[in-house]
């Protein structure tokens, strides 16, 4: 029985914490959170569970195996580093940290005490992505052109980190896990519409050595929910929509074929291909549920993690670029020089 101590009890953590608590391999030992209100609400619905206000004295108990983190971004990497360093596989939510150099810091140190460390990109373990993945490597959708993601909503707006670092966590992490090709640049714009607050509204585009385009929509301030994405290829094309709660992925036989005809040279000839729609019947298990018997499974040595600290370090390098271009009004930024700094 893996003893898990859980720090953060707001927004996502009880989510984290209901699904160790589920876990047969695993115990929830203690919650932490600041606020005395959610740990009044942590200490009745699970009876028996210590709670804390003092993160670090959850950190040292040595009942405890292993530690999630749910705080704000700015407290991943000292809470994660203390972590490890007291003898702690981690699990940190989305983004593993505020920089490359920290979340490189973070995996040395893992890797140095024999530790897990994983990132909670929950999208990896749903049964939609991980169907986009097996599409793709199958080469079922032929060379990849594009990857074009909307992920809009009104609000939660964030006080620590722009809607970059927010929602497009997300993209970033599905694109890092489903395409064989990792960005060489990016370029963002983005604005804020509430005075001394993050850019809420901002728009990111991926660049590719590869004959490759992505593109990623993130947004605060929109009437509607959407959660949509277009992955195009040459032989096949996927729509993508979270909100779908039957058809999440539609595979589409369309695409276009283009030909030079020997009696006109300087003519390029483009056909349009139309076939069927296919909805593929897809995993059902919760993504949460997943990833924590994931997390469980890698402690104990049976499985290596799907999002690991090096993942956590690709989505936080192109999350740090793209913030160096929303400065510069949407200059692109070359990732190596982003991650050899780290």
């Amino acid at each position: 029985m893996i003893r898990v101590g859980v720090i953060g009890y707001g927004y996502w953590g009880p989510n984290l914490v209901r699904n160790f608590a589920e876990a047969k391999e695993s115990e929830i030992t203690c919650i932490a959170d600041l606020r005395p209100e959610r740990r009044a609400l942590a200490a009745t619905r699970y009876r028996g569970v210590e709670t804390t206000e003092d993160a670090q004295a959850l950190i040292q108990d040595p009942n405890i195996d292993a530690v999630v983190i749910a705080t704000p971004v700015s407290g991943h990497y000292p809470l994660a580093l203390a972590a490890l360093q007291a003898g702690k596989h981690v699990l940190v939510e989305k983004p593993l940290t505020s920089t490359a150099e920290q979340a490189a810091r973070l995996i040395e140190e893992a890797a140095r005490r024999r530790l897990t460390l994983m990132v909670d990109h929950t999208f990896v373990y749903t049964g939609a992505v991980r169907k986009i993945r097996e599409e793709v490597q199958s080469g079922a959708l032929g060379n990849i052109y594009y990857y074009d993601s909307v992920r809009v909503n009104l609000g939660l707006f964030q006080h620590d980190v722009n809607v970059l670092w927010d929602l497009a966590a997300h993209d970033l992490s599905i694109m890092d896990y489903v395409l064989p090709y990792q960005p060489c640049a990016v370029s963002a714009t983005g604005i804020s519409h509430v005075p001394n607050e993050p850019e809420n509204v901002a728009y990111l585009t991926l660049f590719f050595d590869a004959n490759i385009i992505g593109h990623i929509h993130v947004n605060w301030l929109a009437p509607v929910k959407v959660r949509r994405t277009l992955i195009g290829g040459a032989r096949k094309m996927i729509v993508y929509d979270d909100l779908e709660p039957s058809e999440k992925i539609k595979i589409y036989d369309k695409g276009i074929t283009v030909t030079n005809t020997p009696e006109h040279v300087y003519e390029m000839l483009i056909r349009y291909r139309t076939g069927d729609m296919n909805a593929p019947q897809l995993e059902t298990t919760e993504a949460l549920q997943a990833e924590a018997h994931h997390f469980l499974r890698c402690i104990a040595g049976e499985e290596t993690p799907v999002s690991g600290g090096e993942s956590g370090l690709q989505v936080v390098s192109l999350l740090e670029a793209a913030s160096y271009s929303l400065k510069q009004r949407g200059r692109p930024v070359e990732i190596k020089s982003i991650v050899a700094a780290a």
